[in-house]
């Protein structure tokens, strides 16, 4: 290969600090989950229903999702090393202290701690893109992005250690893995301080980018493909107990039929998007979302028919394999999703992607808290567990329409005229 087209070089500290910080989001995010899976037992327990339910596993994400600019920021101007450092030794009590609480009110106040972990993805994002040149720069966060297979680590972990010791026993057993990870993170991570923002750069000239209505765009695309995707990882260990009567365990190996490659595929996302482009892959994706979700948002439906023979009544809906393979499908694409939007990020904010990624990030995590507690209370006013689909449905064709109008609509299909500026 000539030296002129060869692909910029990588340095081995790069690749030691992508590695050890997608370890760390994997972590993180495994804590952040922890709702989905040992609120199960907590819902008999404390006699909640849907909508409560929906609350306790959010209360993570509401926390994690609005630490999330601050702590882009604080990356940008101290460095992912530190900032990571510090975040996840905080969030160590907290998991810790989960164990003990007994109320309602207490599981949601700890859980506001816990949900520290999940602000995590704005110190990674811009920590390890930086490490990388502009044109790997996608493959770097789509494989730390991998880290929310952290996700689908939940859903393996989480139900061995409830059946061997009872639901206390997950956030000791996550708390100790989580103090052990700051050790390796520490010692295997880097610290550039070439990649600090200048300083004198304030807190508000970081934050002018958010009057470009680019930016509100990939907000609306996050929190579908990322916010939607926790949301789901959140509810659907439950989903497949109350829908098809299986065992806590067996529904939580099939929920990660979509936590998984909602998770590691991200990283096939992220090399895609550096060959293709950032905008033909989210088009792809909002389009396979909107098919996968339109047939879950079918509901389980008996209907009888008049026939020459008589009366027949026939069934309509998805079973459990179908229902698994539709799920799987719209993991990969969400999966696919969260990389582009952020290659989107890493073209028109190169300087600023700290806190580009923090305030997208935001939005992405507000959609995670926001919809569980809108699963919750349509289960509760409707009855229709595929209620949560319906919404999902209804929330890509937003993006959709968003993204014809201020994207595809001016691609040049037809000669120069058709693409020009509206």
């Amino acid at each position: 290969m000539d030296s002129a087209t060869a692909p910029p070089a990588v340095s081995r500290q790069a690749w030691s600090v992508l590695a050890v910080s997608t370890l760390a989001f994997t972590v993180c995010f495994m804590v952040w989950m922890m709702f989905g899976v040992i609120g199960i037992p907590l819902k008999q327990q404390l006699g909640l229903n849907a909508t409560e339910f929906g609350l306790l596993t959010a209360m993570p994400v509401l926390s994690g999702s609005l630490v999330r600019v601050p702590l882009g920021i604080w990356t940008d101007r101290f460095g992912g090393r530190t900032v990571m450092t510090v975040l996840m030794a905080v969030t160590v009590p907290a998991v810790w202290l989960m164990a003990y609480a007994t109320q309602y009110w207490q599981f949601l106040v700890i859980g506001l701690f816990v949900g520290l972990a999940g602000g995590s993805f704005s110190v990674g994002t811009p920590y390890v893109a930086r490490w990388f040149p502009k044109s790997r720069q996608g493959m770097a966060m789509g494989v730390y992005g991998a880290g929310n297979s952290g996700s689908a680590v939940n859903k393996f972990l989480a139900p061995a250690l409830l059946v061997a010791g009872g639901w206390a026993l997950v956030p000791q057993v996550y708390a100790a893995i989580l103090a052990g990870t700051v050790v390796l993170f520490w010692l295997f991570s880097a610290h550039d301080p070439r990649h600090l923002v200048a300083n004198n750069v304030r807190f508000v000239d970081q934050l002018q980018a958010l009057k470009d209505p680019r930016v509100l765009k990939y907000c609306q695309y996050y929190s579908i493909v990322f916010g939607g995707y926790v949301a789901l990882a959140l509810w659907m260990v439950q989903y497949y107990v109350g829908e098809y009567g299986l065992d806590i365990r067996v529904a939580a190996l099939l929920a990660a039929c979509f936590s998984l490659p909602g998770g590691v595929l991200r990283a096939i996302g992220g090399v895609l998007s550096d060959k293709y482009g950032a905008h033909k892959v989210t088009w792809w994706v909002m389009w396979v979302s909107w098919i996968c979700l339109f047939l879950l948002s079918y509901p389980q439906t008996d209907f009888t028919v008049a026939t020459v023979n008589g009366p027949q009544t026939f069934h309509l809906g998805l079973n459990v394999y179908s229902f698994t393979a539709l799920m799987g499908v719209l993991g990969v694409a969400f999966a696919f999703g969260k990389a582009s939007v952020f290659k989107y990020i890493g073209n028109d904010y190169p300087d600023n992607i700290g806190a580009i990624s923090g305030i997208v990030g935001l939005a992405g995590g507000l959609g995670g808290f926001v919809l569980p507690i809108l699963f919750g209370l349509l289960l509760d006013l409707t009855g229709l567990r595929s209620s949560a689909f319906m919404l999902l449905y209804g929330v890509v064709w937003v993006s959709l329409i968003w993204m014809y109008w201020t994207e595809v609509r001016r691609t040049d299909v037809m000669g120069p005229a058709a693409g020009r500026k509206a």
